[in-house]
């Protein structure tokens, strides 16, 4: 029997099977008109007739494909959330994401960020979890002379979100790891050049996240689509191939399709995963519009055949599955490159900066560097290609700008989504969160040796990937002593990535009831960490004791 003949559930809005008619809201805006024919519109009528001239579906719709996204207007408590329309949720302001590839950026492209961070957008700028920039307070009227400024250095917003190919996300330090085979860089590449903007791949079910590293040190799990170094025994260095990655609210792990990529087939391999997702693809509710849950339905083996047989029109060679790291890499700190020259990680605080503090880092950048600066996974920056007598130097300045080259294991290890300071799903604030919480932690030196992640959302959708972190805090509404609703969190632990050696891969443990409010939390971290280092069995990791501790130790 073929693929196709194979027996599918119907009525989900799979194209391959015929069926074209849009099966919710978001599915017919995208047919009534290409997605990424907003541009036009934004550009000759909406910058220059202003907000109240955006078409519904245009402004809560399209201009995703070029992320945008109107922020959340000042003052709306966490517990209108999900009773307001979105018209009463949103201001008249946007969030931008500007989208960096592979973490990828240049001096120029670094003060261009800058520019537009401090003539449009208040001097406001964050690092995201998939290396992008995000600005926030931008009016529409400017977005063309943004788009104009970025573009002039080869920086783009086209297709930052919506339900298309976004940022490929990849090593910080591909092409200069000495612990590198191949460097994937030219891939990425690729698939940005080719498929970025295209409008055969703007019509996605839902959101397309991928991942493309040698060196396992992005969280490639929670991808779509996600390619991580492997040697076959047989042909050399290659790529190992997972599908159907994913948190929010129904969190799954990606699978490996068993299968070696050589390099110069994995834009290819990459087009034809996604074309399989673009056509059988669940269409008729949202939730349920990710690769991982055709997967989940199909199996890894009924995958790899249709991808085979109708997108490929080849057999793939069966592969070893990718090794993993002795410990977890996030390139903080100060390391050598493959050419005898140095890299400088440092972290601001769960990606909090400003345009300011970017533009100083450009010119850091070139003073004690090649002007090379990258983005990664955990909210922070490298400079790379730096002389051994300007490590010193360089590592002053940045802490003089308020990015720690050897900073504390809390200010390392913590990560929070936007919050409700400006995202419209958000329930309780996250940023400043993790600034006070970090700050607290920092007070108590004997609690120094615990190398535990944070990871703060703002909302159930795992933004800030809660659940694969040590202590993982959804935001959500709970009742404090007095029993009135304030900010607070349900918590996750033990979560892991699985990306270090001996750390299994999962979504930690939930135990019954535990929650505590955004005022309790700092003295609640300090309670568990304080457990964690005096019954942990000499260098265990915090996620195996979590999932080994009693209940009571948890609290």
């Amino acid at each position: 029997m073929t693929a196709t003949a194979l027996p599918v559930a119907s009525g989900q809005g799979q194209w391959a099977l015929g069926e074209r008619a849009p099966l919710n809201h978001n599915e017919q805006f995208k047919q009534d008109d290409g997605p990424l024919e907003v541009r036009k519109r934004i550009e000759q009528t909406y910058s220059r007739l202003g907000f109240a001239s955006i078409t519904s579906d245009d402004l809560r719709g399209r201009f995703r494909w070029f992320g945008l996204y109107t922020q959340r207007r000042p003052g709306i408590d966490g517990g209108r959330t999900a009773v307001l329309e979105p018209h009463e949720l949103e201001d008249e302001h946007f969030m931008l994401r500007i989208r960096i590839d592979g973490g990828r950026l240049d001096a120029d492209q670094l003060r261009a960020i800058a520019e537009v961070s401090t003539q449009y957008a208040r001097d406001t700028a964050d690092l995201t979890d998939r290396q992008n920039v995000q600005l926030h307070w931008v009016h529409i009227e400017d977005v063309p002379a943004i788009w104009r400024t970025l573009e002039a250095v080869g920086l783009s917003t086209t297709e930052a979100c919506g339900d298309c190919p976004r940022v490929v996300v990849g090593s910080p330090v591909a092409g200069i790891s000495p612990d590198e085979l191949v460097d994937p860089s030219p891939a990425i590449d690729e698939i940005t050049r080719r498929f970025v903007g295209d409008p055969d791949l703007a019509n996605l079910p839902r959101k397309w996240k991928t991942s493309i590293s040698w060196l396992p040190d992005v969280p490639y799990l929670t991808n779509d689509i996600a390619m991580i170094g492997a040697v076959h025994p047989e042909h050399g260095p290659g790529f190992d191939l997972w599908v159907g990655g994913g948190l929010s609210t129904n969190p799954m792990l990606a699978r490996r399709l068993g299968v070696w990529v050589p390099l110069a087939d994995v834009p290819d391999v990459w087009l034809a995963v996604t074309r399989l997702f673009r056509d059988y693809g669940y269409r008729r509710l949202r939730h349920r519009a990710r690769l991982k849950f055709l997967l989940a339905d199909w199996g890894v083996a009924r995958f790899r055949e249709v991808l085979e047989t109708e997108y490929l029109g080849r057999r793939l060679v069966d592969g070893p599955a990718a090794q993993t790291a002795p410990r977890m890499i996030d390139h903080m700190g100060v390391h050598r490159q493959r050419d005898g020259r140095w890299y400088v990680g440092a972290t601001p605080i769960a990606g909090r900066v400003s345009g300011t503090a970017l533009a100083a880092v450009a010119r850091l950048a070139q003073r004690h560097g090649s002007g090379r600066v990258r983005t990664t996974v955990d909210q922070k920056l490298l400079i790379l290609d730096v002389e051994e007598a300007d490590v010193a130097p360089l590592t002053a300045a940045l802490a003089a700008i308020g990015l720690q080259v050897a900073p504390s294991t809390w200010r390392r290890d913590i990560l929070a989504c936007t919050g409700i300071e400006f995202c419209k799903l958000a329930i309780v604030e996250t940023k400043a969160r993790a600034a006070e919480l970090v700050a607290e932690l920092e007070r108590h030196p004997s609690l120094a040796a615990a190398e535990i992640s944070i990871s703060l959302s703002g909302c159930p959708n795992a933004c800030a990937r809660t659940q694969v972190a040590d202590i993982g805090l959804k935001g959500q509404l709970v009742r404090d002593a007095s029993g009135a609703l304030v900010e607070g969190f349900q918590i996750h632990l033990g979560g892991s990535a699985g990306l270090a050696a001996g750390a299994t891969a999962g979504f930690g443990r939930k135990v019954r009831g535990l929650k505590v409010t955004a005022a309790e939390l700092p003295a609640y971290v300090r309670r568990v960490a304080a457990a964690y280092l005096d019954q942990r069995h000499h260098d265990e990791p915090f996620a195996a004791w979590a999932l080994r501790a009693d209940e009571m130790s948890l609290r």
